[in-house]
């Protein structure tokens, strides 16, 4: 028995979502808020890096400290798959509004135990241990966090401005990464080098907790967003089974059918995220360990340096709304291989203004990436499977980008040679540059399986207008390609005695 076809209605003016400015000024600020809660736990963990190898490492060589220090905060990595497996399937079951209220209470509970674990000296191996532990029930959330975030603020944004406003997002991760590493610079600078390491590194993990039960409040207020409301309509109109169920895409249906969108994803991911963390939490342990550089010397170069970045940020995200997302994935790819050697060669010329300079030349071209990778990102999958297939592919990717502070100071140790990072980052450029060349563009366009999303009733008369052009377009084309199929049909039908 055959099920009975479905009717499909014109779009009109009313199948378009238009969006509450208000509403989606909370989403942005919470969104950005638990954004810069994870990336403030990353400023201060890089920039206390030696310190907590003194802490929880003292039996080891300095440069040996460092790396485990830096292995530390990578190891969590490998559990990021599986936060990300784990939340992104509620996610799209329950909705993304539940589960990033869920995630920030994790991430600023375990962010807060890290300064109250003992030293090494008081409990032995335990140390260590405790802070493995707390660095993994990190990466258990942020499996979830950043794409559950990106998904949030790309589902509320208007189709021509999904750009600037998900380039807030990363806006809030340079915030919290610049209010971190200020923290550790302002209580070190007051509190004196000696007592920071005996008990002051431990006080901007505590302030973890308050900026948790902020970014709490501001989540539990939030609605879901509309592109899942709509989602879960349909399933109540069509599919009450489907709604208890949840996702019906596995994740190897996901593979086969969208693998384009996989690829693209830990392409982009894995350029962006290497250059984040060989410039704001490998660099500052560089500059201090290997050129010899004060930390508080260090640090503030690298803090007025993400100063900058934050001006930038919004800038990038307004301009790919114009020219689109991909010129900008390909141009910091080709300025990341092209500029990653003369970087470092000022970075290692012992000049303030050169050092300067080569630290600044790289966060511009790291802009490029975090600029778009929020609009990116979320518009590569359908409504239905997009938390738990972006959330996979993203922390699978992120799991190889996190080993890059400990990959990069083994390398350098081993070596002797403090080119390199520059060498590193002209591997993944490369890897940069075949995604940007070979990505759709998906500025402008409505995500996938979710309706045209406009700022006012003008906004989405004119979307109406160019998504019936763009039907009007794709029938010529499939018009065109029948009638071409037909002739090759004729062409066949000739050379065959029997076939009329």
């Amino acid at each position: 028995m055959k099920s009975p076809e479905k009717t499909v209605n014109p779009i009109g003016l009313e199948d378009i979502t238009i969006v509450d400015d208000a509403k989606m000024r909370k989403a942005i600020t919470a969104a950005a808020l638990g954004n810069a809660m994870e990336w403030f736990d990353f400023g201060v963990y890089g920039f206390v890096a030696y310190v907590l190898g003194k802490v929880f490492f003292p039996g080891a060589d300095p440069g040996v400290q460092m790396i485990a220090a830096l292995a530390t905060f990578s190891v969590p990595f490998l559990i990021r798959p599986l936060g990300g497996l784990f939340f992104g399937t509620l996610g799209d079951k329950y909705g993304r509004q539940k589960v990033l209220a869920a995630t920030i209470v994790i991430m600023s509970l375990s962010t807060f135990a890290i300064g109250l674990i003992p030293s090494y000296a008081s409990i032995g191996i335990w140390a260590p241990i405790l802070l493995l532990l707390a660095k993994m029930a990190q990466g258990f959330s942020v499996g979830g966090e950043y794409t559950g975030a990106s998904i949030f603020v790309a589902e509320y944004a208007p189709d021509r401005k999904r750009g600037f406003l998900g380039s807030w997002l990363d806006f809030g991760s340079i915030a919290g990464f610049v209010f971190g590493a200020g923290l550790v610079v302002l209580i070190s600078t007051i509190l004196g080098e000696e007592q920071f390491e005996a008990w002051g590194w431990r006080l901007p993990f505590f302030l973890a907790l308050p900026l948790g039960m902020i970014g709490l409040y501001l989540r539990h207020a939030l609605e879901e967003t509309p592109a899942f409301q709509q989602h879960v309509e349909q399933l109540e109109q069509g599919d009450r089974e489907g709604l208890a169920r949840g996702p019906k895409v596995s994740f190897k249906e996901v593979a086969t059918q969208h693998w384009r969108s996989l690829m693209t994803c830990i392409g982009v991911v894995v350029a962006t995220n290497v250059t984040y963390y060989m410039l704001l939490t490998y660099m500052p342990s560089y500059l201090t360990h290997n050129l010899h550089y004060s930390e508080n010397h260090g640090v503030l170069i690298i803090i007025a340096i993400m100063v900058g970045m934050l001006f930038v940020q919004p800038m990038i995200g307004l301009i790919s709304d114009k020219i689109g997302r991909r010129p900008f994935i390909i141009c910091g790819s080709v300025g990341l291989f092209f500029l990653a050697i003369p970087a470092f060669m000022l970075i290692n010329s012992g000049k303030i203004g050169l050092i300067f300079s080569g630290l600044l030349m790289l966060a511009v071209l790291l802009n490029f990436f975090i600029g778009v990778m929020a609009s990116t990102l979320p518009a590569m999958f359908p409504t239905h499977i997009r938390y738990s297939a972006l959330a996979s592919a993203f922390n699978v990717s992120v799991l190889i980008a996190g080993l890059t502070p400990a990959a990069v100071a083994w390398l350098v140790e081993s070596t002797q040679n403090l080119y390199m990072p520059a060498y590193y980052l002209m591997v993944i450029a490369v890897v940069g540059l075949i995604t940007g060349v070979t990505m759709k563009e998906t500025a402008n366009k409505p995500l996938r399986g979710a309706a045209p999303a406009a700022s006012d009733i003008e906004e989405a008369q004119e979307l109406l207008e160019e998504h019936h052009d763009n039907i009007e377009q794709k029938i010529e084309d499939i018009d065109a390609e029948i009638a071409e199929l037909k002739a090759k049909r004729e062409h066949l039908v000739q050379q065959h005695p029997r076939i009329e």
